[in-house]
């Protein structure tokens, strides 16, 4: 572990932390559940932004995914996370994100309890370019024709699957 590396909340299905740990320790072990938060930005045409992730993560290289994504660092509020990450990866301050659902995801590399937020901003993005390659709008039609075509991340398709199933 490195001085800058996250420390994460290990969790319990419940939300109740039971460790604090290195995110290099984390990721990689599906049997420790973690907290991230996802932000759903839509314009005012109803348009989802996605972001293309950078070759060099280590989830999901090249995938598109979830307009915003990241871990809640330990003892840090899921709301500041939010806004933490929001500033981060795409320069966005000025949206007032609202809460939609909390689910867990889980696959093969890591186990997250994810806290979905949901906001409306047409202005300017400034995207994190050594994370991210791409930002754009997308229908949530053509969202939906790609799913298991192997162009969206496996978090984000359980992330817009989710969100359908709220909207309905």
């Amino acid at each position: 572990m490195t001085d800058q590396e996250e420390r994460l909340d290990v969790i319990n299905e419940s939300g109740e932390i039971i460790d604090i740990l290195p995110r290099s320790q984390i990721h990689g072990n599906p049997a420790l559940l973690h907290m991230v938060v996802h932000v759903l930005i839509f314009n005012t045409k109803g348009e989802l932004l996605l972001q293309k992730r950078s070759m060099d993560k280590d989830v999901a290289p090249g995938k598109w995914d979830t307009s915003v994504g990241g871990h809640v660092n330990s003892g840090e509020a899921v709301e500041d996370a939010v806004m933490r990450e929001m500033e981060e990866e795409l320069g966005i301050t000025t949206c007032g994100p609202e809460f939609l659902y909390t689910y867990i995801h889980s696959n093969d590399y890591e186990a997250e309890r994810v806290s979905t937020y949901k906001c409306i901003f047409d202005g300017k993005i400034e995207f994190q370019q050594d994370e991210i390659d791409e930002v754009r709008p997308w229908g949530l039609d053509e969202i939906q024709g790609i799913i298991g075509k192997g162009i969206l991340s496996d978090n984000f398709e359980h992330e817009i699957e989710t969100y359908i199933k709220y909207i309905e």
